[in-house]
């Protein structure tokens, strides 16, 4: 039984000690039902193993907070711990960053706010670590998505507990040269299929990814090859080439007009598009979000990895990345979080929500 009045550190620790690796979400999502069926102001549904909790205060304007409860693969770092590092408490475990630290302080809060200035629909969904067709938040859009209206949404994936705007979107295509076999001793007979990627490596080599300000946030793109892959013997010349390359690309673009770079890239090759997830833009110009960003402080920054904010993007509804942890510890076998980032990003958003 989770308690919620515990606050958000010993709510961490509660929750990543119960393991919820995807696909494996159930006793995760069971407990964060049963808690949050106990707070009143709260009307909750269940679909599947997502949770959604509404206040129903007729405000002018509703929020949308959500996480996804779901981590990747243990590595012998559960149960959490505590840990001091050069004077700092830091909680360490898997979990910590991406991103239970951050669902944590939204189910404190959950419990805690009454009376918000908005209304508010928390969301806690599972499978985000997997495939894309199998992500909670996506499965509630297409399935529920009156529960999914609102006005501006805060994703809690690790942002050092700073704002991060949007985010770039991610295109992954197979660039394939072929060939024919022969012998290798006899290798005149063929035509080698690895040879003839080299151009594609040159592409790459040659090419020079744009930073490109959107919304006065500036987005690094990155055009890299990910994986290469050719020949099936020691002694056969290959007939086909594989290249893998993953496009990180600025919400500027559409998801089309990102197929249609690639493609003009590496026009000449046989181009197979084999996964495709647009951005989000940041939606900083929304008097939500500029409210938000006015009440957490600091300046607002670009997300340069791809994040659910950009299910939010499509469904029209602006939305920023908060939470405590570091992205770059995400899926780390030494995740970590410090204590006074999960008890300053709770700060930010109660300050936010009741217009404190």
């Amino acid at each position: 039984m989770l308690d919620l009045a515990a606050g958000p550190v010993s709510l961490t620790r509660a929750i990543c000690d119960i393991p919820s690796v995807s696909g494996d979400e159930a006793a995760l999502a069971d407990a964060i039902e049963e808690a949050v069926r106990r707070v009143p102001h709260l009307t909750v549904e269940r679909e599947g193993d997502a949770i959604v909790a509404r206040t129903e205060l007729g405000r002018a304007q509703r929020v949308i907070i959500a996480g996804h409860i779901d981590t990747v693969p243990l590595n012998r770092n559960l149960p959490v711990r505590e840990v001091v590092e050069d004077g700092e408490r830091l909680l360490w475990g898997r979990g910590t960053v991406d991103m239970k630290a951050g669902v944590a302080v939204q189910l404190a809060l959950a419990a805690e706010l009454s009376d918000p200035s908005a209304d508010i629909t928390w969301v806690w969904y599972d499978h985000e670590e997997v495939e894309a067709t199998k992500n909670g938040l996506g499965r509630l859009a297409r399935t529920r998505p009156e529960l999914l209206e609102g006005d501006f949404a805060i994703l809690g994936e690790p942002s050092n507990g700073a704002v991060e705007g949007g985010c770039n979107g991610t295109l992954r295509a197979a660039i394939r040269t072929r060939g024919v076999r022969s012998h290798s001793a006899r290798w005149w007979m063929g035509e080698n299929a690895i040879h003839a990627a080299a151009p594609i490596l040159a592409r790459l080599q040659a090419y020079t990814p744009e930073t490109v300000e959107v919304e006065g946030l500036a987005y690094r793109e990155g055009l890299s090859a990910v994986r290469i892959a050719g020949g099936i013997a020691g002694n056969v010349i290959p007939d086909l080439c594989e290249v893998e390359v993953n496009y990180r690309f600025a919400p500027h673009r559409s998801a089309d007009e990102a197929v249609a770079h690639v493609r003009e890239v590496f026009s000449g090759f046989e181009i197979e598009i084999t996964d495709l997830s647009p951005g989000a833009r940041p939606g900083l110009d929304a008097p939500l979000a500029r409210a938000f960003v006015d009440a957490v402080g600091g300046e607002a920054r670009p997300k340069y990895g791809w994040t659910d904010v950009a299910r939010f993007s499509e469904l029209g509804i602006p939305a920023v990345n908060y939470g405590p942890g570091d992205a770059q510890l995400a899926h780390h076998d030494e995740e970590r979080v410090p204590v006074a980032q999960i008890e300053a990003v709770e700060r930010g958003l109660r300050s936010w929500l009741t217009g404190a």
